[in-house]
């Protein structure tokens, strides 16, 4: 059966946003177009890369190709929750980010999490073999937007202990700093980002396992419905 790819060259909204409280939430990746959604699940750490890695992409086409950039900022327009209800068309495990030259715009696509190793030349790409994608086409303006909102979206979690700067728990907090106990915690290690063509970053993987000492998610409740 051939591979769906969503595909969205004029989104109304392209953003990210959380189901479920502080300390139990779940991530979601939500592209609208009139009365088409498509919504997507991954990983707290997943979103931050993608704004990240946006940021620089933006930074890069204007060093490389002169490409005019809105200024950055830290005002969101859009601060509305997702829309509901959210049914996740799968959950993210590779992500690829490209510009688009011609229509000069920035291009983002979320592959569905596999169980096995796939051919990386699949994203950004419309062979009929591969995982699941959601292909989503954005002006520099609406990257922008979208990044400072995923920034938003993350520090709106749990505060952080003022000691060992891990999440606090309403339910309580074992302390690194006071007690020398840190609980074990892993990273999915099927999530992966791949940038080709514009980047080649060798760093990205060892930044990605750097980031299993940290808390890989808010979230496993993908059921709760709040937003």
């Amino acid at each position: 059966m051939p591979r769906a790819i969503h595909v969205f060259r004029s989104p109304d909204r392209f953003v990210a946003g959380t189901v479920g409280a502080p300390g139990d939430r779940t991530f979601y990746l939500q592209a609208t177009h009139e009365a088409r959604i498509v919504s997507v699940m991954l990983e707290k750490q997943q979103v931050q890369i993608l704004a990240d890695r946006i940021g620089a992409l933006l930074e890069e086409i204007h060093r490389r190709f002169g490409t005019p950039l809105p200024p950055e900022t830290d005002r969101v327009e859009d601060l509305s929750p997702l829309q509901m209800p959210v049914d996740a068309e799968f959950r993210v495990g590779t992500m690829g980010l490209g510009w688009d030259a011609e229509a000069e715009a920035v291009v983002v696509e979320l592959l569905a999490i596999t169980e096995g190793e796939f051919d990386e030349s699949v994203v950004l790409d419309d062979t009929d073999e591969g995982p699941d994608a959601v292909r989503v086409f954005l002006s520099t303006a609406a990257a922008r937007e979208f990044a400072a909102r995923s920034t938003r979206v993350i520090s709106a979690g749990r505060e952080p202990c003022p000691l060992c700067a891990e999440p606090l728990d309403p339910a309580g907090h074992v302390c690194v700093r006071t007690n020398g106990y840190k609980r074990d915690v892993a990273i999915d290690k099927s999530i992966e980002f791949v940038d080709p063509i514009v980047f080649d970053d060798p760093t990205l993987r060892a930044a990605l396992e750097d980031a299993e000492d940290d808390d890989p998610s808010d979230d496993d409740d993908p059921d709760s419905d709040r937003s």
